[in-house]
């Protein structure tokens, strides 16, 4: 008998916030990293005007991981990741719908632009089956700051994994895909049950916290 599989986001869908730069000012500190944003948009936004093509968000993220994570042991980084936890806010509702699927029986998967590095780390207690997410190279023990293995797991290749994954693992009887938009579009399309999740920022989500307490 087939089994049914969700896939949810994980930045902005089953949290408040995107989890990369907090992330790399553990790792590299605040300040390093955020210069090294600036740096990078910059940078991605000259190549944009000289007419060299590419996705502008992707080229910013290879120069921000470039620019923090080249030379970092990986043992540190997973050191970092594991102290990860407290700054999680989830989004409850979407949380909550992940258990429910996974209650249910069904394959749940996360599948995210976030760094493998750090992922098991914050999903750690959910009943997630499998981690699509974005690969750090790693030579000699250390982190090059290049990503691999298809690099940067969003829109178009994150679409690409998951139809390889259901195409592999499937069939499966019905498919329910969680994700924001526009950068999850491509993946919903191929859901039978898409759910367009409003983008939860990290702001509205500490208010709310607030505002409860």
């Amino acid at each position: 008998m087939s089994q049914a599989i969700a896939i949810f986001d994980f930045d902005g869908t089953l949290i408040a916030g995107d989890s990369l730069l907090p992330f790399l000012e553990r790792v590299a500190g605040k300040r390093r990293a955020r210069y090294a944003l600036v740096r990078s948009v910059r940078a991605a936004l000259m190549r944009a005007g000289r007419g060299k093509g590419g996705d502008v968000r992707t080229q910013v993220k290879e120069g921000l991981l470039a620019r923090t994570l080249k030379g970092v042991p990986e043992e540190k980084a997973r050191a970092v990741a594991a102290e990860m936890g407290s700054w999680v806010r989830w989004h409850n509702p979407i949380r909550d719908t992940l258990l429910r699927h996974a209650d249910q029986g069904h394959h749940v998967v996360v599948a995210t632009g976030a760094l493998a590095l750090y992922m098991p780390s914050l999903l750690e207690g959910l009943p997630v089956n499998h981690l699509m997410a974005t690969e750090m190279e790693v030579v000699d023990g250390l982190l090059t700051g290049r990503m691999c293995h298809g690099g940067n797991c969003v829109r178009d290749e994150k679409a690409r994994r998951v139809q390889d994954y259901l195409s592999g693992q499937g069939p499966f009887s019905a498919t329910y895909g969680y994700g924001n938009r526009p950068s999850d579009l491509p993946f919903l399309a191929m859901m039978h049950h898409p759910t367009i999740v409003p983008t939860v920022s990290r702001r509205g989500s500490d208010k709310k916290q607030q505002q409860a307490g």
